[in-house]
């Protein structure tokens, strides 16, 4: 809603100080959205005048029409001499008022304004159009065209209102009412504490059996209609400038004068109105739900297909209007011209149902000035106010007639009334506001209030929103202003905190990110394309996913079983985006189903479900297990003068599941395998001990080439998923600190000579088996095949750390537990001694 400063002074009489800044700060405090304020006419600096066309001469000899003109402009030039003008606009002839800016003035955007020599001739000024004035688009597209009343020489600037400042509200759904500048008046009312003048307090004639004939056949989509009517307009009325500017202010375009009248109240006083060329309607006007199928042409010329709950205006011969949302082109008032304009329109003032208003909008794709306050909520004691207004402005302005008969359908209904006790607020907002408080914020926004402990409340009409306790208690503390209330963190219960598991998630999430993996969080949602381009089997147990009934793609109907595909989505998009050396990780939920669940039941609503009920829900849950996964792409280490760099490869994507497992005090063990959508050679299966046996927790390795294909990755993609929960069983009791010993290492190196199919994962089991308590860590720094070792064989070099917690360990302690370890890694896996 489009506020301008001017137009809401006429409502509350504002200091005269007062900015559009100012403004907007009262109206936030007290809830409102004002999302910006407009300065209109900002540098704009006269002369700028009334001027009127004396003569017109064509230029000839260029490549587009130019007019020479000479234009009274009074005294303003302090010559009183014509001002000659050189003009490309044709819209205007001799004796055309229009507006003039003169030399030293300068237009909106620093257009200082200059005598100039142009076409052969010396130019004095210009004649202006809307759009170089800074007042948005009248229609016309050209040169304004001002009426013949105003005298040469009249300051534009205050004419036209140049010089303004409009407030840009954001009105939420449920403050309908401030779609209208009595709304706004209303709350800044209130937040300035000034009396409002109500625009809607008009002395309306009763209703009478004289008025045009209606019928409402559908009561509860229309609970009012109020018709009047209005003869004997003046075809070539316009609309006054005060009229035009305010409507161009408010984002309104100009039309003609009845149409532009029905806007203006419907701004003024937010109840939508709609204006019948009365020679082009037949018969009675009713009101009633469309036929299936029957046709209508709306004043925007599209034909529509009308459905059996749309609710529309008739006359005689079937629908001539979407009721709420826009008139038929059937009856639409005619231009104005002297021959054929419009000179009777009976003027539609009605409430109707918000509900089937919006249905109608949506259903349609349609959406008006109308139906957006219908939907909202409009005052239904309004209609017959603004029927009033609008047929005083026909009088006043086209020099109409209004007839004495008044149509007023009105469906019966009481005041709405709230029952609350006056401390509600004080305990709603934890601050004790008092009972005169409470009923004096009340009666500002309208409501009527009676009784003292127990409180009685009337809501007035244009609040709709308001249907309980607790929005009265809303409406108390926002104009008692939010930042008053007090900022009270809560006191959490002692003794709790973090579970161990999610301490544990917490720490592989700062594990991982230490690694310099990047967390990416991505929509859990798969479908069957993804999968097959996964290349899983048909009786893979990551294809039976749980699809859902509304889904937000229809090309991902299901619930993902796999954190890859949306990391690897991930992935491709930054590859594609120009960032090449990747590292990206999540941690979530994925759904596997095991076949087991029952069907869900619909929970009640008007009472807390019982256990049975609740478990009966979670036993049709699909089973839900924590994972976490990366995937790699391009260096993992930067090339530079620290060295060469490196590519991602196989072997980090199993330190990252190393990394996970080391925050949780679990050895991995390493296996190769076969698995989708790995790379079968590259693949590593993911082993931990729980209860003394070795349970698969996940796969890491390289991507298979023709997923990498298939997705579009970069080449050599890596990735890892584990499953956490899995990880959580191998947890023997708390993680404990090492403990670090004071003494020195003794550091031995041995390389072993296995068969090449021997995993290097057993060897190193068997060395830390037989080397015992004194060995600190164990590394393997080199792999070598060839010739010097035999085929079929190869040598692993491993770098053994030994320490004792209480002394320094001989040489002779160092040698003999090696010698240990290599025994037993000789006895389980044929391992010997390289050169031995």
């Amino acid at each position: 809603m489009r506020v301008p400063l001017s137009w809401l002074r006429e409502y509350v009489d504002l200091p005269a100080t007062e900015t559009g800044r100012d403004v907007q700060a009262e109206l936030v405090s007290v809830g409102l959205e004002v999302e910006t304020v407009e300065q209109t006419g900002a540098g704009l600096k006269g002369p700028l005048v009334v001027g009127q066309v004396l003569t017109i001469e064509e230029l000839e000899g260029f490549k587009k029409p130019i007019r020479f003109c000479t234009v009274d402009v009074g005294t303003a030039n302090g010559t009183g001499e014509p001002q000659e003008i050189v003009c490309g606009a044709r819209n205007f002839s001799v004796g055309d008022k229009v507006v003039v800016v003169l030399p030293g003035a300068v237009l909106p955007g620093d257009f200082a304004i200059a005598a100039r020599k142009t076409y052969g001739r010396t130019s004095h000024g210009m004649i202006c159009s809307t759009d170089e004035l800074g007042m948005g688009d009248d229609g016309t597209h050209g040169i304004i065209v001002l009426p013949p009343e105003y005298e040469p020489g009249t300051d534009a600037i205050e004419l036209l209102e140049l010089v303004d400042e409009v407030l840009d509200i954001a009105v939420t759904p449920d403050r309908g009412y401030c779609l209208s500048m009595r709304g706004v008046a209303r709350e800044t009312a209130i937040a300035y504490g000034l009396p409002l003048r109500d625009p809607a307090l008009l002395d309306v004639p009763p209703p009478n059996a004289h008025g045009y004939p209606v019928k409402v056949s559908d009561p509860i989509g229309c609970s009012n209609f109020t018709a009047r009517t209005v003869t004997g307009l003046r075809p070539e009325a316009r609309s006054p400038i005060w009229m035009q500017r305010r409507l161009q202010k408010a984002g309104m375009r100009t039309v003609s004068l009845a149409v532009d009248i029905t806007n203006y109240v419907m701004l003024e006083l937010g109840q939508p109105l709609h204006a019948y060329d009365r020679s082009r309607v037949s018969g009675t006007i009713g009101v009633r739900r469309a036929q299936q199928g029957e046709k209508l042409t709306t004043l925007d010329g599209a034909k529509r297909v009308l459905d059996a709950q749309d609710l529309v205006i008739t006359d005689d011969r079937g629908p001539i209007g979407l009721a709420g949302v826009m008139g038929g082109a059937d009856t639409e008032i005619a231009d104005h011209a002297e021959d054929t304009g419009t000179t009777e329109v009976v003027i539609e003032a009605a409430h109707f149902d918000a509900i089937a208003i919006a249905r109608t909008a949506r259903r349609h794709k349609l959406t008006s000035e109308a139906s957006k306050r219908f939907e909202r909520g409009v005052d239904p004691q309004a209609a017959a106010a603004a029927a009033q207004r609008t047929v005083d402005l026909l009088v006043l302005l086209a020099g109409g007639t209004a007839e004495a008969g008044v149509t007023e359908i009105t469906a019966p209904s009481g005041p709405r009334t709230i029952a609350m006790s006056a401390n509600h607020p004080d305990r709603v907002a934890g601050v004790g506001y008092g009972r005169e408080t409470v009923v004096r914020r009340l009666q500002q926004v309208g409501c009527d209030v009676y009784g003292q402990d127990e409180l009685i409340v009337t809501v007035p009409s244009w609040r709709p929103d308001l249907a309980e306790p607790n929005d009265l208690a809303e409406e108390v503390i926002r104009l008692e202003g939010y930042e008053n209330l007090p900022s009270t963190l809560p006191t959490p219960p002692s003794g709790r905190g973090l579970t161990d598991r999610q301490r544990l998630h917490r720490r592989i999430g700062r594990a991982l990110a230490g690694a310099g993996y990047v967390e990416a969080l991505s929509y859990p949602f798969i479908g069957d394309a993804v999968l097959d381009q996964l290349g899983l089997e048909k009786d893979d147990a990551r294809r039976r996913t749980v699809t859902l009934v509304n889904p937000l793609s229809d090309e991902e109907p299901a619930l993902r079983t796999t954190l890859l595909p949306g990391l690897l989505g991930a992935l491709r998009r930054n590859d594609g985006r120009g960032s090449h050396d990747l590292a990206l990780f999540e941690t979530g939920l994925v759904f596997r189903p095991t076949g087991e669940e029952t069907k869900a039941v619909r929970l009640p609503v008007d009472r807390r479900p019982t256990d049975e009920e609740i478990a009966g829900l979670d036993a049709a849950l699909p089973r839900q297990p924590r994972r976490a996964a990366v995937v790699l792409a391009g260096a993992r280490e930067q090339a530079g003068w620290w060295g060469k760099g490196r590519p991602a490869d196989w072997a980090d994507s199993v330190e990252a599941a190393r990394s996970i497992a080391r925050e949780a005090g679990v050895e991995v063990t390493v296996r190769a395998d076969r698995h989708a959508p790995w790379h079968p050679g590259r693949c590593a299966a993911l082993y931990v001990t729980v209860d003394g046996e070795e349970i698969l927790f996940g796969h890491a390795g390289e991507l298979h080439p023709r997923v990498v294909k298939e997705l579009h990755l970069p080449e050599r993609t890596c990735a890892m998923e584990v499953e956490l929960d899995v990880l959580e069983q191998a947890v023997d009791g708390a993680l404990q600190a090492p403990r670090i010993s004071t003494f020195p290492v003794a550091t031995q190196d041995v390389a072993l000579v296995v068969d090449s199919g021997v995993p290097a994962d057993a060897v190193e089991k068997a060395i830390r088996e037989g080397a015992g308590d004194l060995l600190e860590s164990l590394r393997l720094f080199d792999v070598f095949t060839g010739e010097q070792i035999g085929e079929g064989k190869k040598s692993l070099a491993y770098a053994l750390r030994f320490r004792a917690p209480d002394r320094t360990l001989t040489v002779e302690e160092a040698s003999a537990a090696r010698d240990t370890a290599v025994a037993l890694a000789n006895e389980r896996t044929g391992a010997v001694l390289r050169g031995a």
